[in-house]
């Protein structure tokens, strides 16, 4: 009876695995659209002032309304995509090849490399991300590309350390013990054998912590850190409409169900990667 149970709970799981990696990946395909389509999908130009029309509420013609400038505030929240997609993909780039590298590194070589590079990952690890982040962009200056590189600063130690442990793993097993066996060492060892191996878990990792880079890169933009304006940046919209929102909540509200709408997608995508990838969900 019991095996019965739990053979049907494993079916059920299994069975939830495929709706989650499908609403995930068809709401990143639509975040993807809007960004690539924002000039034909939004009806008013995002940076047009209208102080005659400001603050108006969501209407036949505004569908969001506008904010205190009398922009169109849904061509703002669509056009809003594109940094933030090119802000996730730059940290992306930057993160998850350190990170892994790092750790794959101190795992396979052990010794004073592994104690060296697992403490500078612990002193960045400890760093809070969001104001080193403020920081490094109060230095450097606000932008798109600084705001990048001032959270892929404090992003890559997860990844080092999973792909650490997952090296330590494989290094006493007998498939890396069969592969030295015919000569293989070294970089080929690592590259050919141990990244395809800990490669899955670093995506499913990605996925699912793109969802709180999306909330730090929105902090920046509502602290005034992040792109510049008069770009369209949710962070930034929120912060203008919190200085209205018991009056015309909507102006923060559209930019706000955006930011929550993008989490949640790379949330679903990373869990139902998990369950797909990670055998030990299946048993």
């Amino acid at each position: 009876m019991t095996e019965l149970t739990s053979r049907s709970s494993a079916t059920q799981s299994r069975r939830k695995i495929p709706f989650l990696l499908a609403l995930g990946c068809g709401l990143l395909t639509l975040l993807v659209l809007a960004a690539i389509f924002a000039p034909w999908l939004a009806p008013f130009d995002p940076n047009a002032q209208n102080m005659a029309g400001r603050l108006l509420p969501p209407s036949e013609l505004h569908w969001l309304g506008t904010d205190s400038f009398g922009r169109d505030l849904l061509s703002r929240v669509i056009y809003g995509t594109r940094p933030t997609l090119v802000l996730i993909i730059f940290i992306l780039v930057l993160t998850v090849p350190v990170g892994m590298a790092v750790g794959m590194a101190a795992g396979y070589l052990g010794g004073w490399t592994e104690r060296v590079l697992m403490r500078i990952t612990d002193i960045f690890l400890a760093l809070p991300s969001l104001v080193i982040a403020l920081a490094m962009v109060a230095v450097l200056g606000p932008g798109l590309l600084n705001g990048a590189l001032a959270l892929a600063l404090t992003s890559w130690p997860p990844f080092a350390r999973q792909a650490r442990a997952e090296t330590q793993q494989l290094r006493r097993s007998d498939y890396l013990a069969a592969a030295r066996m015919q000569g293989i060492r070294g970089l080929p060892l690592i590259l050919g054998h141990i990244l395809p191996l800990c490669l899955p878990s670093a995506v499913v990792r990605a996925a699912l912590s793109l969802g709180g880079i999306i909330l730090s890169a929105a902090g920046l933009g509502f602290l005034g850190m992040g792109v510049r304006p008069p770009t369209a940046e949710w962070g930034s919209m929120v912060a203008e409409g919190g200085k209205v929102i018991f009056d015309q909540w909507w102006v923060a509200a559209a930019p706000g169900g955006a930011i929550l709408l993008a989490s949640l997608t790379f949330n679903f995508i990373g869990d139902g990667l998990r369950d797909r990838l990670d055998s030990r969900h299946d048993s």
